[in-house]
């Protein structure tokens, strides 16, 4: 039987660590909301499900949870370009103080397209907290309340982040080995 284990070069964030930064920013948005009443996490699927589940129980405020399914990556490595909603929200934000949840900010296009599409929506405020920052890789600009991480230009995985639907499992953030993507590294 395979172990995913063996795919990873390097463990670049621990669970320990993990642990400690998102209780960190759990505080940080209490501090910030302290003042709000109607605090509302939307969590960008599949990636940040993990990263919601731990910043939900940490916070211990009142809020409620949606969902919204947004892709741009396919079965590559890198962001086609190309956004689209595949899950869309259940509930209206109109005049909601909305939180987004986001477990890797890399070119940015995904979260700028959602930022418009939410800002649209009516909100009362919107603000952005993702997990991972890769700023080397960024090509539209986004404003990000909230900063977990900023790691380095380099393929991660584990705590709820995949490749091709594997190793979300990982109870860290790990760095994949190369030749477990190397064959779509000169495909367009």
């Amino acid at each position: 039987m395979r172990n995913l284990n063996d795919d990873i070069a390097r463990v670049l964030i621990d669970e320990q660590t993990l642990a400690a930064r998102i209780r960190a920013l759990a505080a940080q948005i209490e501090a910030d909301y302290a003042e709000m009443d109607d605090l509302h996490l939307i969590c960008v699927l599949k990636g940040a499900y993990l990263f919601l589940g731990d910043l939900s129980r940490a916070l211990t405020r009142p809020h409620s949870l949606d969902f919204m399914g947004i892709s741009s990556y396919g079965r590559g490595i890198t962001s086609s370009g190309a956004v689209q909603i595949i899950l869309d929200l259940k509930k209206p934000i109109d005049n909601r103080h909305v939180l987004i949840v986001e477990d890797i900010i890399d070119s940015g296009r995904t979260l700028a397209y959602m930022h418009r599409n939410l800002s649209a929506r009516g909100p009362a405020s919107l603000r952005i907290c993702t997990l991972l920052n890769k700023p080397a890789r960024r090509e539209v600009a986004v404003d990000v309340d909230y900063v977990g991480f900023d790691i380095p230009d380099e393929f991660v995985v584990g705590y709820g982040l995949d490749f091709d639907e594997l190793y979300r499992n990982l109870p860290f953030i790990a760095v994949l080995k190369p030749e477990m993507f190397a064959h779509l590294l000169n495909q367009p």
